[in-house]
């Protein structure tokens, strides 16, 4: 059931589900006139745009929160899964169990993200108006979202990553392992060994991701980003890497995350 203002309860019904995106649609019967939709942003805000958020803290409904947008680009885990979410919102509202779901607006009235969770004091996060826009118009229409897939398992390349590779620090995504039968099979390499630096164990050998369609990809984040906002499976894109120290650009055709529900 969902519960309006000014008329009471209405019977709703849950239309789809995305575990990636921790984003849900639900369906109300006999919706009031005065429940209108709000718009996404545009584009992102930048961080310092003063925000509300609304929701229903400790079941106390129709509460409002404010602060401002204080990081962009987050990377969240996904509830039940092994991926993360991308491109989240980062915010210093006040967010408490039941402020998940409601939205975060800017002082236009648009929204900004979809609350996900508190994480401590003065920081909580939102799923990003960007990738709100992409999954919730595919679970109205096919009740899911269908995420692309590489099948690779990557890490930022940090300064010990860096030495060990003899690659520039901070420049991509190191590519740890490629998975049997996954779409990156065959044109991307994982470690093929191994070295000690600083009296740590460190991977070599393996690919970094530099660039996807000529967007640079400079952290995980950013290669989770344009994955889920910029493609989908079935998609073929070029994929630019370090491999030995040189510079080559391969084809690569995503596939589809399995269905989590």
């Amino acid at each position: 059931s969902c519960r309006f203002t000014d008329v009471g309860w209405r019977e709703a019904s849950v239309v789809g589900t995305d575990v990636y995106s921790d984003l849900a649609v639900i369906a109300v019967e006999n919706k009031p006139d005065s429940a209108v939709a709000l718009p996404l942003v545009e584009s992102a805000p930048p961080v310092g745009t003063h925000v509300a958020a609304i929701g229903n803290p400790f079941g106390l409904s129709g509460s409002l929160s404010s602060g401002i947008i204080s990081g962009r680009g987050r990377t969240l885990p996904a509830p039940e899964s092994r991926f993360s979410i991308p491109d989240a919102v980062q915010t210093d509202a006040a967010l408490n169990p039941g402020n998940s779901g409601g939205p975060l607006v800017t002082l236009d009235g648009a929204v900004a993200g979809v609350v996900n969770a508190g994480g401590g004091d003065n920081i909580g996060f939102a799923i990003s108006a960007s990738l709100t826009r992409r999954v919730v118009p595919s679970l109205i229409r096919d009740g899911e979202f269908r995420h692309s897939y590489m099948g690779v398992g990557i890490q930022d390349v940090g300064p010990l990553v860096a030495e060990a590779n003899d690659i520039e620090q901070g420049n991509g995504v190191y590519v740890a392992t490629v998975q049997r039968g996954a779409p990156a099979d065959g044109a991307l390499r994982g470690s093929t060994g191994q070295t000690t630096v600083n009296g740590r164990t460190v991977e070599t050998g393996g690919d970094v991701i530099v660039a996807l369609d000529d967007t640079p990809i400079p952290t995980n984040n950013a290669l989770a980003s344009f994955l889920a906002l910029e493609t989908d499976p079935g998609d073929t894109i070029d994929v630019t890497v370090l491999r030995n120290g040189r510079r080559r650009t391969v084809e690569l055709t995503l596939g589809a995350r399995e269905n989590a529900r």
